[in-house]
């Protein structure tokens, strides 16, 4: 089969990805059903998505870096269960089907949509750098849970872990971004080696993705802190009505 009509596909697909992963998250609703229109099992094509995930990540921790965005003791306390949580559901997914793979994501839109509109976090910011021992005891729990549904399917946990850092630790959203894009690195490395193992990786597709996924991911990551708050919020409704309004008319 002639490969070349599959790369600008790809790229394209993977810059809107990164540049979405980044700022809110949902990215990978995007990528996955390209890659399963271009042949992959659905197994195959989440464990290629990881691929482009492990390259937008570190291209998007270091544009944070560079505009002086990072928190690396949160980062590397809340991201250290999320890989035990990753290589758990990394494990189970590879025989994870597509109306499984709806319903679960679904669900996670409606949820992520009222944290979103109805902002409780407004009533719960800590306004310190400094976590009560419960928090992050909470926090740390969230995450091993996050990590589990990050290695299983991936897609939406961007919503979920922003939401988890902003209701939990009080974060705004610029710093929660920052811890996001950090433990969604660490995390899906352990989830890729699963899937290696597993045999379910398509390289050439997977590390033409990552291209794409890492040129919107550095423009993400500097879109996110040069426009703050206000900007990602607006960017995280939009998305969210979109995906939940997608999903919905696929389960029909």
């Amino acid at each position: 089969m002639d490969e070349f009509w599959k790369i600008p596909l790809i790229l394209v697909a993977g810059v809107f990805a990164g540049f979405l992963n980044t700022i809110a998250g949902g990215g990978s609703l995007l990528t996955l059903p390209v890659l399963i229109f271009l042949g992959l099992s659905p197994a195959v094509a989440n464990g290629t998505n990881r691929v482009a995930l492990f390259m937008q990540n570190a291209s998007a921790i270091m544009g944070f870096r560079r505009k002086g965005v990072s928190d690396f003791g949160y980062s590397l306390l809340f991201t250290v269960p999320t890989l035990f949580g990753a290589w758990a559901g990394a494990r189970r997914a590879v025989t994870i089907d597509d109306d499984q793979f709806l319903r679960i994501l679904s669900g996670v839109m409606v949820v992520v949509l009222f944290l979103t509109l109805f902002s409780p976090t407004k009533k719960i910011q800590v306004g310190s750098d400094r976590l009560s021992r419960t928090r992050q005891s909470i926090a740390v729990l969230a995450f091993w849970a996050l990590g589990y549904y990050g290695g299983f399917i991936h897609a939406g946990n961007g919503f979920l872990i922003i939401a988890a850092l902003t209701i939990i630790t009080g974060f705004d959203l610029v710093r929660a971004n920052a811890i996001k894009v950090f433990a969604i690195f660490f995390y899906t490395i352990i989830a890729l080696v699963a899937f290696i193992i597993g045999g379910k990786v398509n390289w050439s597709l997977g590390l033409t993705l990552a291209v794409g996924n890492a040129t919107g991911a550095w423009i993400g990551s500097h879109w996110a802190v040069d426009k703050g708050e206000k900007w990602i919020k607006a960017i995280l409704v939009v998305t969210v009505l979109a995906l939940a309004i997608r999903l919905f008319w696929k389960t029909l």
